[in-house]
């Protein structure tokens, strides 16, 4: 379903998340359970988590905006697939984009950039976290296409 129909329909239990997100990747719609990784300019623990069963999941995670940084690129991407996970929707940039938009995956981020992340153990994951007017907790729900991202506290329909 596009993000469009699902504002339409149940506005009241969606909030907009409120950034100029860039989408990359085939798949043209994501939608579904939640995990959370923050992390700043260190990939570290987002790699981490990638390489574990995603179970359909959707990463969203808080790289504090950066987009002098990239967190995420091809081969971290092609893990994700790999493991079952849906997309990512980062607060932050990733490199590589030409080979993850060829990729069947969605990835939604605020740009690019050549310059890879420090790899210092910098992270946390499972917790809340918070950008763009919206909070983000483990276990709620994104829903995103090139429109937009869109959370609700529940599923729907």
């Amino acid at each position: 379903m596009k993000t469009a129909d699902l504002i339409d329909d149940h506005a009241s239990h969606l909030r907009l998340v409120h950034l100029p997100f860039r989408k990359f990747g085939r798949k043209p719609f994501i939608g579904g359970r939640i995990e959370t990784v923050k992390c700043f300019e260190d990939n570290t623990t987002l790699r981490a988590l990638l390489q574990t069963p995603g179970e359909g999941r959707i990463l969203v995670v808080d790289g504090g905006g950066s987009t002098r940084i990239a967190i995420l690129g091809d081969m971290i991407a092609g893990f994700a697939i790999e493991n079952g996970w849906q997309g990512l929707i980062i607060n932050g940039a990733i490199r590589d984009s030409v080979e993850i938009d060829a990729m069947e995956i969605a990835v939604f981020a605020l740009g690019t950039s050549p310059v890879k992340s420090a790899k210092e153990g910098w992270g946390k994951s499972g917790c809340e976290i918070a950008f763009g007017g919206v909070v983000f907790e483990p276990g709620t729900y994104v829903y995103a296409d090139a429109d937009g991202v869109l959370h609700s506290a529940t599923e729907l329909a």
